[in-house]
Formats: C-alpha cells, structure tokens, sequence
C-alpha cells in the first residue's frame, strides 16, 4: 500500500492473531476487531474509500452489501454470491487463487485514482439498491406467488 493510506480491517477470523503480530501500525494497519453496532460499521464504511473482502469462503457477504449501500468502491474475491453481486462492472472481482498480486497492483490504483473509487462506489450503491433492497427483495417474492398460483394444481397422493 502507498505510505499515505492505512489499512483498517474490521472483523476477526481463524488469522486475526497470526497477522496482528506481523502486521501493525507501521504498516499503517489499524486492526478494530469485530464491531457489533450498525451505525459504527457504517460511518467507517462512509469513510473509506474501498471495501475489500478477501474471503476464500462465502455465502453472500451481508458486509460487502452494507459497504456496497454506503456507496463504498468494492472488491471481493469470487467465491459464493460475492462475484456475482460485482460482476458486470458493480465492483471488481478477485480471483481467490490470485488476491495477493491482484491487490498489490489494485490498490496503488485506487490509492491515486480517487475518481475510479467514486465512479465504483457508485455502481455498487445502484447494483444494491436495485438488486439486494427489501422493495426488490419483497417484489421479486411477489412475482413469484404470482407464478405460483397461475400453476396448475398437482393432487398430492400419500
């Protein structure tokens, strides 16, 4: 990472301790640990200028959708829903074979193309507002009943 940028990681994990004792403020690395309240998360996802979520293993990723909400610029490696969610130009998606040389040539990037961070963050707040709110969650469930019960019905025999 460029001198001029720090590093915060949020969260905790089977590695927390082993990086904690490489990796310190003089790497410009602040460790917060594992943050319960919603609001704290989301005033440091306001003011950050990417989110990065290096997982080797995913669901979907409820932090990457809140960063994406913020309006945060987002890579994310592609496992589970998490490529899917930034395909198509919402994010950048990492190869999780490869996230260590991807991110050692993506961040000097960043760091001095704030208009590339803007420009993400963008995409991704649209990406999940479109996709991943409760409207579009509750509209898509409706279209579904609605599919349902055009279906004809099938006799249940026991």
């Amino acid at each position: 990472m460029p001198s001029d940028c720090k590093l915060v990681i949020v969260g905790d994990g089977s590695l927390l301790n082993t990086f904690m004792l490489t990796y310190g403020p003089e790497h410009n690395i602040l460790w917060m640990g594992s943050i319960l309240d919603e609001q704290r998360r989301i005033d440091i996802l306001r003011g950050a200028d990417v989110f990065i979520l290096p997982s080797f293993v995913e669901g979907l990723s409820l932090s990457l959708l809140e960063a994406m909400g913020c309006g945060v610029a987002c890579l994310a490696t592609d496992v589970g829903a998490d490529g899917e969610v930034l395909n198509n130009g919402a994010g950048i998606v990492l190869n999780p074979q490869r996230v260590r040389s991807e991110l050692q040539t993506l961040l000097p990037l960043f760091a001095h193309q704030p208009e590339l961070c803007s420009l993400l963050g963008q995409k991704s707040r649209q990406r999940v507002l479109d996709r991943y709110s409760l409207k579009a969650n509750i509209d898509e469930l409706e279209k579904f009943y609605a599919q349902m019960s055009k279906m004809p019905k099938v006799p249940l025999t026991l």
